[in-house]
């Protein structure tokens, strides 16, 4: 009897014990995720916060007069779309300029004339001809190619457009950048333009969109006047605040007279017809 009731308190007190590791093994297993839980929290607590807004600059000194002089003043480009026209070539086809001159606000026209050493435009001089006649102002417009060399562009121009042909300033129209370097890119248009400014006695208008002239145009070329191309509702602005007298913001216009589209451009700013005109 006595040796039943000692095995009985050795398996109570076994029981007992065993009970207890176990929760204490359970407490500190929480006491462990608890742990972790307090660091991720602390981890999350110490993330990096949105920078704040920039404090404002102090209010500057006004300019001296002689800074008031020299300090260029930007103008935000604003459309004129009193003043619009369309610039068109064989892609037009067949071209009723009597009806296209019947169309509102059509101003100006720019008729391709040629492109690179040799290709003259199969509609250019029956386009010059019906359009003048429909008493409209017409230009012409080469289409510039990098890897052709700049004499030879210009013998093909020379050779295929009289200035007698032209009431509007003519364009060079320049979309593709080729693989030579970027100064000797610059350096090749810079000749070609010179040659057309020489022999026509009128510095060429640039045609190009607002990202090639961003890339490849900006700084040298400043001293010309652009057409910039932008087919969106915002006005393209250029990065060196250079301003551009005329804005192509479509290639889906439709005029009548013409089927199918057309380019369609207009003014800038304060820029009127005369800003075009050949003197």
């Amino acid at each position: 009897m006595r040796a039943r009731t000692l095995l009985l308190l050795a398996i109570t007190f076994l029981f007992f014990s065993w009970s207890s590791a176990a929760k204490g093994a359970e407490d500190r297993k929480k006491k462990s995720k608890n742990k972790v839980e307090a660091t991720i929290d602390d981890y999350d607590a110490t993330l990096p916060v949105p920078d704040e807004p920039l404090v404002p600059l102090s209010p500057q000194p006004p300019l001296s007069t002689d800074e008031v002089e020299t300090h260029k003043v930007v103008r935000e480009p604003q459309p004129n779309k009193q003043i619009m026209g369309i610039d068109v070539s064989h892609y037009q086809g067949n071209i009723n300029w009597s009806e296209v001159a019947r169309s509102a606000h059509m101003d100006y026209v720019y008729v391709k004339a040629t492109e690179g050493a040799k290709l003259i435009d199969n509609t250019f001089r029956k386009n010059i001809d019906g359009a003048r006649k429909a008493g409209l102002k017409v230009g012409i417009y080469h289409f510039y190619l990098p890897q052709v060399t700049p004499q030879q562009q210009f013998s093909n121009l020379r050779g295929n457009v009289k200035r007698r042909d032209m009431d509007l300033i003519p364009i060079i129209d320049i979309e593709r950048r080729g693989r030579a370097s970027l100064a000797v890119f610059q350096r090749d248009l810079n000749n070609f333009l010179q040659m057309v400014e020489r022999h026509y006695g009128v510095k060429p208008i640039i045609y190009c969109s607002r990202d090639f002239y961003n890339k490849y145009l900006s700084g040298p070329f400043t001293n010309y006047k652009y057409m910039i191309a932008r087919y969106h509702p915002e006005v393209p602005k250029l990065r060196d605040h250079a301003e551009f007298v005329m804005w192509q913001f479509s290639s889906t216009s439709y005029v009548r007279g013409i089927r199918g589209h057309v380019d369609r451009s207009c003014m800038m700013n304060h820029y009127t017809i005369k800003d075009i005109l050949i003197p």
